[in-house]
């Protein structure tokens, strides 16, 4: 800030606002990523993107130790979060859900007077499935829809005050063609090169 004095009116010269650019993490949570050729594609849409940390639970967390301290602080550094997952046993991989059981806190939501860090922020899904979408309907062999087996995650996501902007779901993910797969991960790159240049609604 700077002045500039004139017959006795000040002029306040005020620097222009930093734009803070939207930080996206990823959080990524496969058991079996080595033996997924199209999870192995489709994390190819996070590479080379300054405001994405991509991160591989599995890969850090090999012993199933979370560190909460440390993953609840980090969280305050980002305004949405992406969670990147097959679908295992019609739920979450077993890592994913016991990050959210080690680092979400129900005090978060039931003191008022605790900051929670997640509320405001934005959140993806990206669920993929070796089932046809027709196998996740009232006719298929799994009887409910695949939002039906997403509800536990988009329940954590809501009750924290998040705002669930996309669910993309790959469904026959082991039988994809290889255009089917380019598809996938073209509309996967749209959302995070969106991302990348989208301003943040709050500090950090």
């Amino acid at each position: 800030m700077w002045l500039v004095w004139s017959k006795k009116i000040f002029f306040v010269f005020l620097p222009k606002p930093q734009i803070l650019l939207n930080k996206t993490l990823v959080l990524y949570a496969h058991p079996y990523h080595e033996h997924s050729q199209t999870n192995v594609r489709l994390i190819e849409a996070y590479k080379n993107l300054d405001n994405i940390t991509f991160r591989d639970l599995y890969e850090e967390y090999p012993d199933f130790h979370i560190q909460a301290f440390k993953e609840r602080k980090a969280l305050k550094n980002y305004s949405t979060i992406i969670f990147h997952m097959p679908l295992i046993w019609f739920g979450m991989p077993p890592l994913l859900k016991l990050w959210i059981d080690e680092v979400f806190d129900f005090r978060w939501i039931a003191n008022e007077n605790i900051d929670n860090p997640l509320c405001g922020k934005d959140a993806y899904i990206v669920v993929s499935t070796g089932g046809t979408a027709h196998a996740y309907s009232d006719e298929g062999i799994y009887k409910y829809n695949l939002n039906t087996y997403m509800t536990t995650l988009k329940e954590c996501i809501r009750i924290n005050n998040m705002n669930l902007k996309e669910m993309m779901v790959v469904y026959n993910a082991d039988n994809l063609s290889e255009f089917e797969l380019e598809q996938h991960l073209q509309k996967l790159k749209n959302i995070s090169q969106q991302l990348c240049t989208k301003e943040s609604s709050k500090p950090y």
